[in-house]
């Protein structure tokens, strides 16, 4: 199963241990799915991961395992098509994102 999980979902599994985000990223860390990503994705959890109110809630050790986890076992996709299909157009790379690298789901707290 391929999936998509915006930066929402990807944060507050760091913050909170339990509920669905941290459900879902257990999920991803025990093989259960395959994450996707891309250069916009990771340059968006980066700089939200370093917004001073997310990171004084998660230690940075935390932060950057997560940033290395997605590098290392994410399925790094490029060449996104161009979306415009969003109410948010900063969330069209997610979009572009999923059908790009054929996702089964995109998961979003949103």
């Amino acid at each position: 199963m391929r999936v998509v999980l915006d930066t929402n979902i990807l944060v507050s599994a760091l913050i909170a241990a339990t509920g669905y985000p941290a459900a879902i990223y257990t999920a991803w860390e025990c093989d259960r799915f395959m994450l996707l990503t891309c250069a916009e994705h990771l340059a968006e959890v980066g700089a939200t991961l370093r917004k001073p109110r997310i990171a004084a809630l998660i230690e940075p050790y935390r932060a950057g395992r997560l940033i290395n986890q997605i590098k290392k076992l994410a399925v790094n996709i490029v060449n996104l098509p161009q979306v415009r299909r969003s109410a948010d157009p900063d969330d069209d790379f997610l979009l572009a994102l999923a059908e790009a690298g054929a996702a089964n789901y995109l998961v979003t707290g949103n």
